[in-house]
């Protein structure tokens, strides 16, 4: 943790964070306030929580790392021969405890929580402020805001590495913290959304971008669903049901001009207006102008192409489903009102209006991608992450109630997801094993390429007989290494600590 102390240490004192630069986040710049300054005004506050957002827009999480490690790894997504080492690793399990990517990761969400640990930590000073400056509501929204953003910072690690240091407040000295049960980091997950629940604002007032009450529930109930707590996790979505509702076209949930839909829970903001100089320096701080993701060009067939979709996702969407047009393009799409894409081998010359998926690739992904309104992706794509969406929590509602024996119930929600789809509902009366495996199905053609099929093969148990014969290894790979950096760096840390197989 020494690393995460020594940057807490320039962040107290400069407090030059400019992440999370969104227009809709009213960003003031807190360059130049002092200690002695610090929480005296609303623009203060406001500056301390919109640090928190940033960590989010690094290499380590969304802007690089982090989808190509989960669509990799979920075998969504496989690689084309120009795909970096850094990357191939998660397709072959090959990666260990000096893999930077997984230090990044691990960096950018402690940063986080330091972050949103100082602004917690200080929540007196900032009740303290008259309220004629800033009204108790927005004090208490602050407040939320913070604890939110540590909940999700917990939950990524927490899901990916198991038991981690859990750190509440901001470290004065230069000791380590060692390794808590991740019962205790559910512990403080849910207590941190339970409080963030009750002071942060509806989606309806919330300025976009910003951690909602809705926000709150909905991870709250994951965070429950995650740990088989049922009931717990219904009780957390039934806050939300119904608050939300379906896109009517699927694909507006990954179009840049209809971004915090009425789909739309919570998501990972970017903006490629707002700037990028330091996105290539910003592997895990989350400082200055880091406002872009490379997705876009990564997976895009007409720029790097670096990952396509795999044949066992596409085979996995029934005869129908709309949602396979919505994700993937394919032989005879056309796109930007340019050309027509054919896949198979590229002739010579190639014909006027065409454009070839090279490598004989059947399919590219439609889903994130600017194509819809661009000939070819610029490196930086201003196109948000969904973290949460409804479709999920609807598709989650589903598993708690099966679980509990109300299958009735389960098949309804699914339905309402299947109806978008423009899919037949499911019958009536089917067993806990049929409906579990239509939840099953359903996640995975739903939420295809939003980074949340491996998580689920996990949970489930299930990720050996879907992975196993890529090389992934049941009781080693269901969880990432501790990263090296963090050992070395870390007294309360040792290889002994270190998650098995690592």
């Amino acid at each position: 943790m020494k690393r995460i102390k020594i940057f807490l240490t320039v962040f107290i004192t400069v407090f030059a964070i400019n992440g999370c630069d969104e227009e809709d986040l009213e960003l003031t710049n807190p360059s130049g306030l002092s200690p002695e300054t610090y929480f005296r005004t609303e623009a203060q506050v406001q500056s301390a929580v919109n640090a928190v957002y940033a960590n989010l827009q690094t290499i380590g999480l969304y802007t690089r790392t982090y989808f190509f490690a989960m669509d990799l790894m979920s075998r969504e997504a496989l690689g084309n021969p120009q795909l970096e080492a850094d990357k191939r690793v998660y397709l072959e399990w090959s990666f260990d405890a000096s893999h930077p990517p997984i230090a990044w990761y691990w960096d950018s969400c402690y940063r986080g929580i330091n972050k949103a640990n100082f602004v917690i930590g200080n929540e007196e000073r900032i009740n303290e402020i008259p309220s004629s400056l800033l009204s108790e509501e927005k004090k208490a929204k602050f407040i939320g805001e913070a604890k939110y953003m540590r909940a999700l910072y917990y939950f990524m690690l927490v899901t990916r590495f198991g038991d981690i240091p859990l750190i509440t407040t901001v470290p004065e000295g230069g000791e380590g913290f060692p390794r808590s049960p991740k019962e205790d980091v559910y512990a403080l997950i849910e207590a941190d959304l339970t409080d963030a629940s009750k002071s942060l604002l509806s989606k309806e007032v919330a300025e976009k971008g910003r951690a909602t009450s809705g926000a709150a529930y909905a991870l709250l109930g994951k965070a429950h669903l995650y740990q088989e707590e049922y009931q717990e996790a219904l009780n957390a979505f039934e806050n939300i049901y119904g608050e939300y509702s379906l896109e009517e076209d699927y694909f507006a949930n990954f179009r840049e001009e209809d971004e915090f839909g009425p789909e739309s829970i919570f998501e990972v903001q970017f903006d490629d207006d707002l700037g990028n100089s330091a996105v290539w320096n910003s592997n895990s701080s989350g400082e200055d102008a880091n406002e872009v993701t490379f997705r876009g060009q990564e997976y895009g067939f007409n720029d790097w192409f670096n990952a396509y979709p795999s044949p066992a996702l596409l085979d996995a969407y029934e005869d129908g489903d709309i949602r396979f047009e919505e994700t993937f393009y394919t032989d005879g799409d056309t796109w930007a009102g340019e050309s027509i894409i054919r896949t198979g081998p590229i002739p010579e010359p190639v014909p006027e209006g065409e454009i070839y998926i090279p490598l004989e690739r059947t399919a590219a992904w439609r889903k994130y991608q600017n194509y819809y309104k661009d000939v070819n992706e610029d490196q930086a794509s201003g196109i948000n992450f969904k973290v949460i969406r409804y479709a999920d929590v609807l598709l989650m509602m589903a598993e708690a109630e099966n679980e509990l024996g109300n299958q009735s119930e389960a098949i309804d929600y699914i339905n309402e997801v299947r109806e978008r789809a423009e899919l037949d509902p499911l019958p009536d009366g089917l067993s806990k094993e049929e409906v579990f495996d239509a939840i099953v199905q359903e996640r995975m053609v739903e939420l295809a390429g939003e980074q949340v099929r491996f998580p689920d093969l996990v949970r489930w148990g299930l990720a050996a007989d879907y992975l196993g014969q890529y090389g992934f290894q049941a009781g080693k790979n269901e969880l990432w290494p501790i990263p090296n950096d963090e050992i070395s760096s870390n007294e309360n840390i040792t290889q002994e600590d270190q998650n098995p197989g690592f």
